[in-house]
């Protein structure tokens, strides 16, 4: 395979060859014509394209739509570039020379659409029916001077203006931007009414060569009619048609290169065109001029009246796009400083088109979802070259079919490719990064059908901005708020607790609880735990409460345990109150929460309360107190009482004391009967029962009975019934089960 062909020259020969096809189609040659197309892209383009052509070829299309000239050139243009040898590229210029010159016969007395004298009413189209002037001679009677359009009235989109986005409620074409070199070109045109000569318009594809003309045409030509013939069209009887008219003639030929040769512009015609008084206004690419300077061509060449115009806008340029008011124009203008913003206008919507199109599984699967990843990143704020890792990471969520045809390469290197030469869906930054086009991105944005940006990627993208300090948080969590507030307005529930979770994240505490509300009162348990916990951080307690119940029930651990914190703290809240005011339960269980909280001291102190007040159930509680300050002797008797009025741990306790020392001398003088504690009557007496003394034994429980005591008459019941005393063993059981303790047998009860 040779050298790869220069794009600026493939472009060039796909316009030619997508026109020549068009024309084709409306002569009687155009089943040879289709035979020869067919076949070279057969041999050379992809088998879209093939089959492109034979669909149209079965008359799917209509074969008078000039709309078919754009499709062409795109599939011409998509074949060359897969295949850019010049092998393909030679035989392509064969068929456009064998089939394009000379000018392809039309059929005798065919009526067809030409769009250059048509009105444009927002989207729809007034077509005037008028002879296609295509390979016609300028003095056929439907094209006399007086037919041709005034200057001022020139359609911009029919005379070579590519359309933009069609955006509701607009214009198909946004207003014309005066260009810095605007004033140039109305110069040009003026001298070359003038002096003589042709005003040429050079530029870089895209960079608003036509627009410009045409504007310093309406500018300072208004009242002249403009003819503005077909590429390859024989110019040669347009003197006799002008000579003699009282019209004034401007003629407009849109890239130059089209129109040059034996039958086109050339010097004599041109000085025969001066002489008339036809002003000629052209425009053309800057390669082609270069290109064309060096051959027969330049005699011409060196007659024009030249103004170069930039592709870039400059600042002031830009400012005057923003100062129309046309969202389009304002999305150009907004484009990087080195961006074409006429490529942007331009070649935006074709680029739309095809991303559009690449979805399906026969196209490019994954360079769509690729393209679609970096679009969806950077409407959630991560703007900036975007590494392709994260890129694949997100495509392959949006479960495109036929992804798995197309590997990774083969999907960016079609994402990558500059359309026209001029415009690619993905851009490199460097280091293996990649940044959307900015039209893609802002179609996807003004595009009320286009998918929203789903829970999970928000999510990804949020922790991503917040880890990673390449990127902008507070920039991605500025659109995720817009997003979610949108989401929000719809009544979606989750949503609001996302928005909750972004406005804690950043610290706006007020916004967070009333969007947790709002969520928890939709259903969403999360966040009634995230509400309940924000509220308990500022101080409402007991507003916290419900939410936090809502939450634990629901099976967050966490909001359980603060909320049974919380309930602990009001417990002990109002144990202390009622401990105060001498209540020996409260003072219990009061008692029991120092103790966990290692408050043995605290704890001590209302246990002893509790003992005053003969509260026998605070038993095991003293028993543990006691047993944690490694006092077992103390330990086993208050123990044993509760584990003989059936508390069961307090039992399983003593099982564990079984190998402890006997009960010091210090126990019996700590349980030494006294008026102020009335149970350790009944404890003292155990210590007497154990070392053999049971007259002592029974006087100190005779004594704890008196002080209402029932584990006094139940140890006394037990100590006669030891001592073969049935009888009056009886007696005390029973006085022991009318005092209510537990451990009285089931016989006595009776």
């Amino acid at each position: 395979m040779g050298e790869r062909v220069d794009d600026g020259e493939l472009q060039r020969l796909a316009d030619e060859a997508a026109e020549t096809l068009a024309a084709g189609m409306s002569s009687d040659n155009w089943g040879a014509v289709r035979e020869d197309f067919l076949a070279w892209l057969g041999r050379h383009a992809a088998g879209d394209s093939g089959r492109a052509l034979a669909i149209l070829a079965a008359g799917s299309w209509s074969p008078n739509d000039e709309a078919l000239t754009p499709h062409w050139r795109h599939q011409l243009r998509d074949g060359l570039l897969r295949n850019p040898s010049p092998e393909a590229a030679d035989e392509l210029r064969a068929l456009v020379d064998r089939w394009g010159e000379p000018p392809i016969r039309l059929p005798k007395d065919a009526d067809l659409f030409d769009f250059r004298s048509s009105t444009f009413n927002g989207q729809v189209i007034g077509v005037q029916n008028v002879r296609n002037s295509y390979g016609t001679r300028p003095n056929d009677a439907q094209q006399s001077p007086a037919d041709w359009p005034l200057a001022k009235d020139i359609e911009p989109l029919t005379h070579g203006v590519r359309p933009t986005r069609r955006t509701k409620g607009l214009p198909a074409l946004p207003p014309y931007v005066r260009r810095d070199q605007g004033d140039a070109v109305n110069s040009a045109v003026g001298q070359a009414r003038s002096e003589g000569g042709l005003a040429l318009v050079l530029g870089e594809p895209y960079a608003g060569k036509s627009r410009t003309a045409l504007a310093a045409l309406a500018d300072v030509l208004p009242d002249h009619r403009v003819f503005a013939p077909a590429r390859h069209e024989d110019l040669r009887e347009l003197p006799a048609l002008l000579r003699g008219r009282s019209e004034r003639c401007a003629v407009w030929l849109d890239d130059l290169d089209g129109h040059l040769g034996d039958r086109g512009l050339e010097p004599r015609l041109l000085a025969q065109l001066t002489g008339l008084e036809a002003v000629v206004l052209a425009t053309m690419r800057e390669d082609s001029y270069d290109e064309y300077r060096l051959t027969s061509h330049g005699r011409l060449l060196d007659l024009a009246h030249v103004v170069e115009l930039s592709s870039e806008w400059s600042d002031a340029e830009r400012e005057r796009a923003r100062e129309t008011g046309d969202p389009r124009l304002r999305e150009a203008a907004a484009t990087p400083r080195t961006d074409s913003a006429g490529a942007y206008l331009a070649v935006g919507p074709s680029l739309w088109e095809e991303w559009q199109r690449a979805r399906r599984a026969d196209r490019h699967p994954r360079g769509h979802a690729l393209v679609r990843a970096a679009i969806d990143l950077a409407r959630c704020g991560l703007t900036g070259p975007l590494p392709l890792d994260l890129l694949v990471s997100v495509h392959e969520s949006y479960g495109v079919p036929g992804v798995e045809r197309e590997s990774v390469d083969a999907a960016l290197e079609w994402a990558v490719e500059k359309r026209y030469g001029v415009l690619p869906m993905l851009s490199g930054g460097g280091a293996g990064a990649w940044e959307v086009s900015p039209y893609l991105l802002n179609t996807a944005i003004g595009d009320s059908s286009y998918p929203e940006v789903d829970r999970q990627l928000w999510n990804q993208v949020l922790l991503l901005a917040k880890e990673d300090p390449a990127y902008d948080f507070g920039a991605v969590a500025a659109e995720a708020r817009i997003a979610f507030q949108r989401a929000a307005g719809k009544g979606q529930s989750w949503v609001m607790h996302d928005l909750g979770l972004l406005a804690e994240e950043l610290e706006e505490w007020t916004d967070a609880e009333t969007w947790f509300r709002r969520a928890a009162e939709a259903g969403q348990t999360e966040s009634a735990g995230r509400l309940g916990r924000l509220l308990v951080k500022r101080g409402d307690t007991r507003g916290a409460e419900p939410y936090l119940e809502t939450a634990a029930e629901a099976g967050d651990a966490g909001a359980a345990t603060l909320l049974g914190t919380l309930l602990r703290e009001r417990a002990a809240k109002w144990f202390t109150a009622a401990a105060r005011v001498g209540n020996p339960e409260a003072q219990h269980r009061l008692g029991d929460l120092l103790l966990a909280d290692g408050d043995f001291e605290g704890a001590g102190d209302w246990y002893v309360e509790a003992e005053r007040s003969g509260y026998a159930e605070v038993a095991r509680s003293t028993g543990v107190l006691h047993l944690l300050a490694n006092e077992t002797g103390t330990a086993r008797v208050w123990l044993t009482r509760a584990a003989e009025a059936g508390d069961e741990p307090a039992g399983t306790l003593l099982a564990y004391m079984r190998n402890d020392p006997p009960t010091s001398k210090a126990v019996g003088e700590y349980f030494a009967p006294a008026a102020a504690y009335p149970l350790d009557n009944a404890h003292h007496g155990v210590l007497m029962e154990e070392e053999g003394h049971a007259q002592e034994a029974r006087k100190d429980y005779e004594k704890g009975y008196e002080a209402g005591d029932s584990y006094a008459a139940y140890r006394l019941a037990l100590l006669l019934e030891k001592q073969g005393n049935s009888e009056e063993a009886k007696s005390w059981y029973r006085k022991a089960a009318d005092m209510r303790h537990p451990a009285t047998p089931d016989t006595v009860k009776e």
